[in-house]
């Protein structure tokens, strides 16, 4: 005999959600990550580069992110 419970999707809206919003923040730390270059190569902006949007913002919102998409992975939708 079949269970019920075998027809059922593994993820539910709720889930899908959440997963888009993960990975919409990882998209904001990602781009709050990049930048920082130089047309010339033999100029080096080593402010723009070493900043704090960069080194420490931009990777606690990445973070924040994956923990966001491993929560809406790992969420169980009680019915």
């Amino acid at each position: 005999m079949a269970n019920e419970h075998d027809n059922q999707m593994p993820f539910t809206r709720t889930n899908y959600r959440l997963l888009l919003i993960g990975l919409g923040i990882l998209v904001v730390g990602y781009t709050l990550m990049s930048g920082g270059g130089s047309g010339d190569p033999n100029v080096f902006n080593a402010e723009e580069i070493f900043s704090t949007r960069r080194i420490t913002v931009a990777p606690i919102v990445c973070v924040i992110g994956y923990l966001f998409v491993a929560y809406a992975i790992l969420k169980k939708v009680v019915s």
